[in-house]
């Protein structure tokens, strides 16, 4: 039986100071009774000596120090999980919300994940078709990355996110693939169109939801991804599941991390942020990846707002140094109508030539990439060019690639949130778009590509 412990010293926030503990440990769980009868959890966060100082998941309101207990549980958060978890919705610390019964688990298992061995670490080299020309065509997604979106307020990266999530697969295999989907601080109205979206496309039934809402409480919100993360492990390395998890926003994550070091009174790091938050960001994005010797893999598609449109802030700076590359949404393509609205210059996908090429995508799809990024860049300069000096200034092929930079952007870029282009026609569109320009000009592919796909429709 759990020794009962009616010593609380302080309230603070999200924090409770407990004095008079023994063999309490950091990270393990406990329960808050109130003379109501009514029962908080909370967990550990330090322990000196004998004070405990210990993190609240619901508010502390109604908390009335003489006559409330503390009980401490001897484990740390755990998340029963089992493969009934496809197509349930859940809240941010794991309890069904969608109106079906408890999960009967298969195992329980430690939401902190056990970090991967290097050594055991499979390398990424499996290509993942998302149906969206401008991450398949020009920043490949490959198994087992972590490929973050990198947004800003008011842009439609929950569209994007939806899409993601209803058309990846892996082709030319017939292996299980689920997504495990966690909204950490959304609206309401955010978390129903994911809801919607899934079931009307029926792709509700390969995917495990974790919500947590902008008004539930900022520690269930630290707790959301770790959540997810823990069933995608499962999924992946014990039911042999090829998953991708998909966050949606990393920065209400962070602020709420601010949030609870503040009340710690902890010495703030860049923007207030603590100064562990590399450590912690890493703490998570590295549970993605491949294992020697196991079928499954998790792939990582964090999403998150730069504050300002900022690309230097700290949330997307440290996240670009953990992860394999960055999608980048724009506004200025955004306010052209163009959608999705993905720059794709300062865009990277650091393992693309990992996944793609012959037996992957196509032979020719290295050669044609390259010289797609190369034309977009020069009919960008080109427009820049025209802008300043007036139409007149052009020369013929400076014209062309100008003409081109549009086309790309209508026609590549641009599809929509419904379509769904599998590789073969982002490839042929690319080559559609090339042939806008003379053969000589495409220096970048080889002869016998030419030959085969130049010029013809």
């Amino acid at each position: 039986m759990a020794k009962e412990y009616k010593t609380i010293e302080e309230v603070a926030g999200p924090l409770m100071l407990v004095k008079g503990v023994q063999g309490v440990r950091y990270n393990e769980l406990g329960e808050i009774e109130l003379a109501s009868g009514e029962k908080r959890r909370c967990k550990v966060l330090e322990v000196n000596g004998s004070d405990a100082l210990v993190q609240l998941f619901e508010n502390s309101a109604g908390i009335n120090l003489s006559n409330s207990k503390v009980r401490f549980l001897g484990r740390s958060m755990e998340l029963g999980v089992s493969e009934d978890m496809l197509s349930r919705v859940f809240d941010g610390l794991g309890r069904p919300i969608d109106g079906g019964p408890d999960i009967l688990p298969e195992k329980r298992l430690d939401v902190n994940g056990l970090p991967m061995n290097p050594a055991a670490r499979n390398y990424p080299q499996e290509f993942i078709q998302t149906g969206v020309s401008a991450i398949d065509g020009l920043n490949t997604l490959v198994r087992g990355q972590k490929l973050p979106i990198f947004s800003a307020s008011g842009l439609p990266h929950a569209n994007l996110a939806a899409q993601i999530a209803r058309q990846a697969k892996v082709i030319g295999t017939d292996e299980p693939f689920a997504v495990v989907f966690a909204a950490m601080g959304i609206t309401f109205e955010e978390s129903n169109f994911f809801v919607e979206s899934f079931k009307e496309t029926g792709a509700i039934d390969r995917t495990v939801m974790f919500v947590n809402l902008a008004n539930d409480p900022a520690i269930e919100r630290i707790a959301t991804p770790k959540m997810a993360l823990t069933a995608a492990e499962y999924l992946a390395f014990d039911a042999g599941m090829h998953v991708l998890v998909i966050m949606t926003d990393i920065t209400n994550y962070a602020d709420a991390l601010r949030e609870v070091s503040a009340a710690r009174k902890e010495v703030p790091g860049r923007r207030g942020y603590p100064g562990y938050m590399y450590t912690d960001l890493a703490s998570l994005y590295e549970r993605a990846g491949r294992q020697k010797g196991k079928n499954g893999s998790i792939t990582l598609i964090p999403i998150l707002t730069m504050p300002e449109d900022d690309k230097t802030h700290p949330i997307p700076d440290l996240t670009g140094y953990i992860t394999e590359g960055q999608i980048i949404l724009s506004r200025e393509l955004y306010r052209k109508n163009i959608s999705p609205p993905i720059d794709v210059l300062p865009s990277l996908s650091r393992l693309k030539d990992k996944g793609i090429g012959e037996g992957k995508t196509r032979a020719d799809h290295a050669n044609t990439m390259n010289q797609l990024f190369a034309a977009y860049a020069r009919g960008k300069d080109a427009k820049e060019l025209m802008v300043i000096l007036g139409e007149a200034a052009l020369t013929d092929i400076d014209k062309l690639y100008a003409k081109f930079a549009d086309a790309f952007e209508k026609e590549y870029v641009s599809q929509g949130y419904n379509t769904n282009r599998d590789i073969e026609q982002t490839l042929d569109i690319g080559w559609k778009l090339l042939s806008i320009l003379p053969r000589s000009e495409l220096k970048r592919i080889k002869d016998e590509y030419l030959d085969l796909y130049y010029g013809k429709e």
